[in-house]
């Protein structure tokens, strides 16, 4: 083997859990200038019925557009609406178990601070014989959101929760801008649920994903969303 080639065999093979958000990017970030992983590909769960990312509601379509210019192999694991917990849960644990049996142990998740959403990760993984690597885990909030800005990636935002912001902070950037307009009682990274980004350019990637917003809706009486559409 040369130096390369000892080099890579040496580092540990993971999968990142991926959102297409800023937390999973910055996650993903923080594991490849480590140096000590490879990255084999993204997990991502797309609700079937509506061809989007789950929760963050971004377009499949933008979704490969951002792993490919990522140059990160994609796998999507399609979720029906209305899907029992059991039913992701197997097919989760499905996926999983055949990337361990391929040699790989870890998965990688954007969690900061939430308790039980690790402990959660956590008893599944534990199912398939796999760990969880949390790189932002108790990082300040504050801090990771401007070292997010300063390294140069771009994010809009693409969901709020109505109960702590307005319809205006839908579609904006996500910038030292939005941060100062946050109200107090919102995390500066959204760890709470009050609101989710898609990244569209920043230091891994190749490119930019090319986009243009669509329009703001109202969804399950709560949440604003900014459709996001393909340029």
């Amino acid at each position: 083997m040369n130096a390369q080639e000892v080099d890579d065999f040496m580092r540990e093979k993971v999968i990142v859990a991926w959102s297409g958000g800023k937390d999973s990017a910055l996650a993903l970030y923080e594991v490849l200038n480590s140096g000590s992983y490879e990255v084999l590909e993204l997990l991502t769960t797309v609700a079937k019925d509506h061809d989007r990312i789950s929760i963050h509601g971004v377009r499949r379509v933008l979704l490969e557009q951002q792993t490919k210019a990522l140059r990160i192999p994609l796998e999507e694991m399609f979720i029906l609406k209305g899907a029992s917990n059991a039913e992701y849960e197997d097919k989760l644990l499905e996926m999983l178990k055949r990337h361990r049996d391929n040699g790989v142990f870890s998965v990688v998740f954007g969690d900061i601070f939430l308790e039980d959403v690790r402990k959660y990760r956590e008893h599944l993984l534990a199912k398939a014989g796999m760990n969880g690597f949390f790189p932002l885990w108790k990082k300040e909030t504050k801090q990771l959101a401007r070292k997010f800005i300063n390294l140069g990636f771009k994010a809009i935002i693409t969901s709020v929760d109505s109960h702590v912001l307005g319809k205006d902070f839908a579609g904006r950037e996500y910038d030292e801008t939005f941060l100062s307009d946050l109200p107090a009682n919102a995390d500066p990274c959204g760890e709470n649920g009050e609101f989710h980004s898609f990244v569209y350019a920043g230091p891994p990637f190749r490119e930019k994903v090319a986009f243009k917003k669509g329009e703001i809706t109202l969804r399950d009486n709560r949440f604003y969303s900014c459709d996001l559409l393909p340029a």
